[in-house]
């Protein structure tokens, strides 16, 4: 091992002149086996990620059942009118979401009701459908029911008129065509004709989701999510996890089962940050932990779910389950392999298989809290390893370092869950891109023997960490990819890493930057999701050994690897200087005359360059081929550039030294 450690990690990190860098890759030498599906990806609802995001419902309080049992919705009728909207929890189609409305309309020739607003308006499309459910029953009288979409300039987009209503709770659906295309549209809901009538889980989605699926996900956000071939996906957070207090925290089994079962809770970045409040932020969980799993199969990712370890928010309240109390979060646990993985003769299992899952998910592995330190969290999480361990050997636990990457809670971390035998622990880092840059050898001298780690979020700040004035430029981009050359190349302490977070609404957001930003339409990559995007499309399974030597005013950094499936070694190369700099580049070993390369390049005229809305491939992978003539060749890497050359040399080439 040590013999392999010397020459996986002989990389100089120098600075280069443009005529004479040199990298040589050991073809002929062994390298460590790394986890070919490291890159993954981390969702947590922020930034409206999933209420008025990849959740595709577009009534935002559907079910009335916000503090404010009207917060999203508006009384439409004329000033003569005396109709009436009355919040009600008497006889409930639901006792667990027991709020609805009674809409009385006194007028037999005007109607009258309700308007609501949606997630900062509704996204609608010309042509498409969008299929609108309601709970309704009749009161009074023998009114209608007329369902009407109007855009924001006040034009009607289309309308449906129900009736024939009963004195019981039924499910009415309708499907409405808008003619135009509009970001800021919204739901009318109107009794028509004299008459009550109670109303209450109303719900318009899309018919083109995910897969098709009713009630599903926007499908442009979970395309975005499957074209980066994401390794696993971690869910559900993130601080939300944890809650403010304890009664605020995420509870797995209270998302599962029907929707309307599933019981609206506020969300804990509604008033995190005094400087961006969302008081309309809550937590329907349509988006719940079964539609968790099942995305990660859609996408083909391994499902990570964090669960609570008994402590609140540590930035927060702090609140900590007593230790003696601590056995119902540890049965969560327990509860949820047996969810994931369970037969269809178990409890949990049984209930998967109800929600159209009879098959397991094939859970591995389990997060015990988020972003936990000191005594109060090592000494939670000790209780959950023994039980699960011993229960559950088959399941990788993943631990925490605290919120930060070498300060003393970290410090005091590491030791106590070495000494238990922690699986993997997690690490976190929001800093500036000089931080990234310099961390590019942070793992080369981490313990082989130790727990992996998990680099679980990450992301370069133009600014500063929790700043309004963040931007997601090339130059956090090309900072944050010289930093995974280096966790590629210690891909055997390194096992997993995500970028954090994951969405942003355009005007909906708390937390800046972000990998992917979202309007009620659309939707683009940054400059970091293309580098994300890079890493995860070419993974490989064992790190090649290389050298890199150079001297100079700029910077170059490099990871190497070889895929074993595709007959090609992957080297990816980060120049993060100001000019472009040419590599000769030396290939020692069996190298089959006439190999190819593709080469794909990440780049942009300025480091401040970034995408938007009206430029969504402003900075955006650009791919070449180079034909190889002798074993090696010279190329040149763009000024702030992540260079990725997949060179084929064949099964024979690629073969285990």
């Amino acid at each position: 091992m040590k013999t392999t450690m010397i020459l996986t990690m002989s990389l100089s990190i120098l600075a280069v002149r443009a005529d004479d860098a040199k990298l040589t890759m050991e073809l002929d030498k062994p390298g460590v086996a790394i986890n070919r599906n490291m890159w993954g990806i981390f969702f947590e609802d922020i930034n409206f990620g999933a209420d008025g995001g990849l959740y595709a419902e577009l009534v935002k309080n559907r079910g009335f059942e916000f503090p404010d049992p009207l917060m999203g919705w508006f009384k439409l009728s004329p000033k003569r009118m005396s109709g009436s909207v009355s919040v009600l929890t008497d006889q409930p189609f639901n006792a667990k979401n027991p709020h609805y409305v009674r809409l009385r309309n006194p007028d037999d020739k005007m109607p009258f009701g309700l308007a609501n607003e949606g997630f900062r308006g509704m996204g609608l499309k010309s042509g498409e459908a969008y299929n609108f459910s309601a709970q309704v029953r009749k009161a009074s009288g023998n009114p209608k029911l007329r369902l009407e979409l109007y855009n924001a300039l006040g034009e009607r987009l289309d309308s449906v008129l129900l009736e024939n209503f009963t004195a019981d709770w039924q499910k009415r659906t309708a499907v409405l065509h808008p003619k135009v295309t509009d970001a800021k549209a919204r739901l009318h809901v109107l009794v028509d004709g004299p008459g009550e009538l109670d109303v209450d889980m109303v719900s318009l989605f899309p018919e083109k989701t995910w897969k098709d699926r009713p009630g599903g996900l926007r499908a442009d956000m979970v395309q975005m999510l499957a074209d980066m071939r994401p390794g696993f996906m971690r869910f559900p957070g993130g601080c939300i996890v944890e809650g403010n207090d304890l009664s605020g925290r995420y509870q797995w089994k209270k998302t599962i089962g029907p929707v309307e079962e599933r019981e609206t809770m506020l969300n804990r970045w509604n008033t995190e940050f005094l400087h961006r409040p969302a008081p309309d932020y809550f937590q329907s969980f349509g988006l719940g932990f079964f539609e968790y799993f099942q995305l990660c199969e859609d996408i083909g990712a391994a499902p990570l779910p964090i669960l609570s370890c008994g402590l609140a928010c540590q930035f927060n309240t702090g609140e900590a389950c007593p230790l003696d109390r601590i056995d119902p979060y540890i049965q969560d646990a327990i509860d949820l392999i047996e969810f994931a993985n369970g037969g269809t003769d178990t409890v949990w299992g049984a209930k998967r298989a109800a929600m159209g899952h009879p098959a397991p998910f094939g859970l591995t592995m389990i997060g015990i809290g988020n972003e936990n330190w000191d005594k109060p969290y090592i000494e939670r999480y000790a209780k959950f390893h023994a039980v699960l361990k011993a229960r559950h050997p088959e399941i990788k636990l993943i631990s925490s370092a605290g919120p930060g990457p070498d300060d003393g809670r970290f410090r005091y971390a590491w030791p106590k869950l070495r000494e238990l035998g922690a699986d993997i622990i997690d690490e976190h880092c929001y800093s500036r891109p000089d931080w990234f840059f310099k961390a590019v050898t942070r793992y080369d001298g981490y313990d082989r023997k130790g727990p992996g780690v998990f680099f679980g979020e990450y992301a370069a700040q133009s600014d500063r960490t929790v700043s309004i004035r963040n931007q997601n430029n090339l130059e956090c981009a090309i900072a944050e990819a010289a930093c995974m050359t280096g966790l590629e190349r210690n891909g055997d302490v390194v096992r997993m890493a995500s970028y954090a977070p994951l969405f942003a609404h355009e005007e909906a957001w708390q937390w800046k930057p972000d990998l992917i930003w979202v309007n009620n339409l659309s939707s683009y990559g940054t400059p970091n999701y293309h580098v994300q995007k890079l890493f995860a499309n070419n993974p490989g399974d064992e790190t090649v050994p290389f050298q890199l030597a150079a001297a100079g005013t700029n910077q170059l950094f490099a990871s190497a690897t070889r895929d074993r499936r595709s007959g090609e070694v992957i080297l990816k190369v980060v120049n993060g200087g100001d000019a472009p700099t040419s590599v000769a580049i030396a290939l020692k070993g069996n190298v089959p005359p006439g190999s190819s390369a593709r080469v794909i390049t990440l780049t942009a005229p300025s480091r401040t360059d970034e995408n938007s809305f009206d430029k969504p491939a402003n900075v955006a992978p650009k791919e070449d081929r180079l034909t190889i003539t002798a074993p090696g060749f010279t190329q040149t890497l763009p000024a702030w550039s992540l260079n990725v050359l997949r060179i084929h040399l064949g099964a024979e080439a690629t073969a285990k030294p």
